[in-house]
């Protein structure tokens, strides 16, 4: 069956910024005394897990980890406004898929980061929708934020092709029973793709995929 709809996964798809929300938990987590480096949070990251919830940070105290957590969002819009998070020749492949397919965002990025992310970017401007962090109830790795998303376009699943970059998504799309194509990402590299439809290297070979072997 073509694919006609493509579903984005965000950070580290559209945009390199996983490796700065990593930089800020890692931040705000060491102020607790609290050391974590990138092998174990990309454990927890591919089950959809996070250090806030584990006993060594819970015990410290519910007041205290909430202030926390309000810190590593600072830290992390400060990584989003000072870093440089673009990924080649992202526009000019949307552009040209734009053509042919109606495309949509499925992040677990928080609205106000999306925001300040978008802010002077035009990607947006490609997409029918953008479903945030807000928008569903459960979070990747369930199916239902891309459920959400087929939902909303109406579209069948084997209309739709889904791109990600961890574990984490590519369990969501595959409980979903959808589609999916992974886009080689240096952060998450550890991570197990056994199950994923496709693989790429970058997003620009994501036209030439829906060419070739998809249609």
């Amino acid at each position: 069956m073509p694919k006609k709809f493509l579903l984005f996964d965000h950070d580290g798809v559209l945009v390199d910024t996983e490796y700065w929300y990593f930089k800020a938990n890692q931040q705000a987590l060491s102020e607790l005394e609290i050391e974590i480096d990138q092998t174990q949070y990309l454990e927890l990251m591919r089950t959809g897990r996070s250090f806030w919830d584990l006993e060594t940070v819970t015990s410290i105290g519910q007041a205290a980890v909430v202030d926390k957590r309000v810190d590593r969002d600072h830290y992390y819009q400060s990584y989003l406004k000072n870093e440089d998070i673009e990924i080649p020749n992202v526009l000019e492949t949307l552009k040209a898929l734009s053509q042919r397919y109606r495309m949509a965002i499925v992040t677990t990025s928080k609205p106000q980061d999306f925001a300040l992310i978008h802010q002077d970017r035009s990607i947006v401007d490609y997409m029918d929708f953008v479903l945030t962090r807000e928008d569903y109830d459960l979070a990747k790795p369930h199916p239902e934020p891309y459920l959400a998303a087929q939902d909303r376009f109406g579209c069948r699943k084997d209309e739709a092709l889904i791109i990600e970059d961890s574990e984490r998504g590519l369990r969501s799309a595959v409980a979903a029973d959808i589609d999916c194509a992974i886009v080689k990402n240096h952060f998450t590299q550890t991570h197990d793709f056994s199950a994923a439809a496709y693989r790429i290297d970058r997003l620009t070979d994501l036209p030439k995929l829906l060419a070739d072997a998809i249609v």
